[in-house]
């Protein structure tokens, strides 16, 4: 290859991997759908569902349950464990505090 192409293909790949970075870090942050009719699980062995429900054991699906506080971030770790933590996630300024490097 001539100098000239190979500068090219460094410019292009630069530029490439330049721009995949900026679109990664700048993603906006989603909203999580949840809705009033469904049951979502997270079994024994790390699966995760989703139900369809129903209300005639509404007394019995609330034995036990929990408001989730506000404040409380949902992750897996890279052990593929489901974890919550309870505290401030996000910087003053609106941004993810635990983003991109």
């Amino acid at each position: 290859m001539t100098t000239p192409t190979i500068k090219m293909l460094l410019a292009v790949a630069a530029l490439t991997t330049f721009a995949t970075s900026a679109m990664a870090a700048t993603e906006p942050p989603q909203p999580w759908v949840l809705a009033p009719d469904r049951g979502y699980g997270y079994d024994g062995d790390g699966k995760t569902f989703s139900y369809k429900m129903g209300t005639n054991n509404a007394k019995t699906l609330f034995k036990g349950a929990r408001k989730v506080p506000k404040n409380t971030l949902f992750f897996v770790g890279s052990n593929g464990q489901l974890y919550m933590r309870k505290g401030k996630f996000l910087e003053d300024d609106g941004s993810f505090m635990f983003g991109r490097e």
